[in-house]
């Protein structure tokens, strides 16, 4: 029964039983695995704070043969969400109000707070997309990336137009936009094909841009997945109340 060791995302977790969880996770050299941590809901389990949607973790998990779930011996986490909360200043500016009025945040609680609110979004989409022991180093890059642009400031909502093109565009499926798109999201598009997501802050994302954007990619990502994600509808009746 071999023993791997692997860096890893956490996408999801499942309650099992009394005191254990169902994990799902991407490798970068394996694919996504989906494996059983015993005693990870104790208050003294060693996986404490190392299972939260999209924390990038150093894992050891075994599997055998003919068995769909592996078994997680171990998970330390390298990065994570969680250490994206910082300490409140003054003042109330949240990532998408500068992200579109190209103001300066004020505030790095509402900041954080609206970059968390993606966390599950990305952790999502990437376990819809990818398959299962298909290694995909390229997706499990994307993904990382994600998590480390966050952490560098990066603005939530035009980091997320970003994430949903450059997915889209690996798994072969963002059509010819060319005519379609307005200049300003043409131009978000083209800008993004060229900076990497630490600097999202500095793509030409108007507000309309956006709002196009996040229209033409939910209704792709609706189409190929054959459905409307749990996170979108969180994220828009966030947004409602915001």
């Amino acid at each position: 029964m071999p023993l791997y060791h692997a860096d890893a995302l956490i996408l999801r977790t499942y309650k099992l039983g009394e005191s254990d969880r169902i994990v799902v996770f991407l490798t970068r050299d394996r694919g996504k695995k989906r494996g059983v941590a015993k005693g990870a809901r104790r208050a003294r389990s060693p996986f404490v704070g190392a299972l939260e949607p999209l924390t990038e973790a150093r894992v050891a998990y075994f599997e055998k043969e003919r068995r769909e779930l592996v078994g997680l011996n171990f998970a330390e986490s390298i990065r994570s969400p969680l250490g994206l909360i910082g300490p409140a200043t003054q003042g109330r500016t949240t990532a998408r109000d500068a992200s579109t009025s190209g103001a300066a945040p004020e505030t790095t609680r509402a900041v954080d707070a609206d970059a968390l609110g993606y966390v599950g979004y990305f952790a999502e989409l990437l376990d819809e997309w990818a398959q299962e022991a298909d290694a995909d180093e390229r997706l499990y890059r994307l993904g990382a990336s994600m998590l480390h642009a966050l952490g560098a400031g990066a603005p939530a909502e035009p980091l997320a137009r970003y994430f949903e093109y450059w997915l889209l565009r690996l798994q072969g499926v963002y059509p010819e936009a060319r005519g379609t798109l307005s200049d300003a999201a043409m131009a978000f598009l083209a800008a993004s094909r060229s900076l990497g997501p630490d600097r999202a802050g500095e793509l030409p994302a108007e507000g309309r841009a956006l709002r196009e954007l996040e229209q033409v990619h939910r209704g792709l990502i609706a189409t190929h997945l054959e459905k409307t994600l749990r996170s979108d509808r969180v994220l828009r009746e966030l947004r409602r109340h915001n």
